[in-house]
């Protein structure tokens, strides 16, 4: 799955989104919608991590949707 397929998916991404990242809130949901920039800032705001460390946290989150839609749809 790559960003695109993300916010076009957002709705059903999101509440992995709220697994993954527990400190992010709804309106911090409703902010990313899916958009990978947004999604980086917010983890540096609630993790106080830096933004090469949020960018990697969020690029392998989307590399785990990708490889679970592919079991998916071996399955």
């Amino acid at each position: 799955m790559n960003w695109d397929q993300v916010q076009g998916k957002w709705m059903q991404t999101n509440g992995a989104v709220r697994e993954k990242w527990g400190k992010l809130t709804d309106d911090d949901l409703d902010v990313i919608a899916g958009k990978r920039d947004q999604l980086v800032g917010r983890i540096r705001e609630r993790y106080g991590v830096a933004k090469e460390e949020a960018e990697r946290q969020a690029d392998a989150f989307v590399k785990t949707l990708s490889d679970a839609g592919k079991e998916a749809s071996h399955g």
